[in-house]
């Protein structure tokens, strides 16, 4: 039996594995043009680009469609999908969405807790983890106890570890704690749990060298780079207003790069 790629990338490969968020096909090439060897999505950049805001205003009809978009350019990079809380409260009806993303040839997915209880999240995992081992799909659970603020400052790491607990029982494969910064909680998470961890990419992030002295075992950007893409447009499309037309061919990717 095959190793799940992503498993095999967080587990059996050294150092800190590094996974650019895309969310559209054109920016998935990007990626993996830059060496990315794996893709994973960001939901706030796919809504974005639908003209939503994030937080789940998604449907899982969108989010199939975009996969198989990105799965289409990107047919050889294994590819982890955001599916938020799984755009519904039935762990059966999360189970088919995801059924409908393996077969459209996804190997993991992250999905996150948000404001539900860990119960509930444990049981759209442990519904997904009966229809797909741990070879055919990678299961990334997300808890948002620091995004949204879930417990106060100080008891926030217990938070995620007791959670990470739950996860893990009900068969998820890594947890992802986005919004943790400092160095002691991320150390206090990664020592306590049984998964691998990953942090997404923020201001006052420790270095790539201290998160792997930290235990952590995968960096994820986020809506990162679809921010700052965007903000780059915002720039370019001001500079050209203005008169300055210099930045706008300057860039690396040319039309024929993009067009191929």
């Amino acid at each position: 039996m095959n190793a799940n790629p992503f498993a095999s990338a967080i587990l059996s490969k050294p150092g800190l594995l590094r996974i650019p968020n895309a969310w559209d096909a054109a920016s998935a090439r990007r990626v993996v043009s830059a060496g990315a060897p794996l893709l994973a999505t960001t939901s706030a950049g796919v809504s974005w680009s639908l003209g939503l805001s994030d937080g789940e205003a998604l449907t899982a009809t969108q989010a199939i469609q975009r996969t198989i978009e990105i799965r289409r350019v990107c047919p050889g990079t294994p590819l982890s999908v955001d599916i938020e809380r799984g755009y519904s409260s039935s762990p059966s009806d999360v189970a088919d969405l995801v059924d409908a993303l393996v077969l459209a040839g996804v190997s993991s997915i992250n999905i996150e807790d948000g404001h539900d209880t860990p119960a509930a999240l444990a049981s759209k995992i442990a519904a997904i983890r009966s229809r797909h081992d741990r070879s055919s799909l990678f299961i990334n659970a997300r808890t948002d106890v620091y995004l949204l603020g879930l417990a106060a400052s100080g008891g926030r790491a217990s938070e995620a570890i007791s959670r990470a607990l739950t996860y893990t029982d009900a068969g998820c494969d890594g947890l992802f704690v986005p919004g943790v910064t400092d160095a002691g909680e991320i150390e206090a998470i990664a020592t306590s749990i049984a998964v691998p961890l990953n942090v997404m990419a923020l201001p006052g992030l420790p270095g790539i060298k201290e998160l792997e002295k930290l235990g952590v075992r995968r960096l994820t950007a986020g809506p990162g780079l679809a921010i700052a893409a965007y903000a780059r447009c915002e720039e370019l499309a001001g500079e050209f207003m203005s008169g300055n037309l210099n930045g706008l061919w300057a860039a690396r990717v040319d039309f024929a790069t993009m067009n191929a």
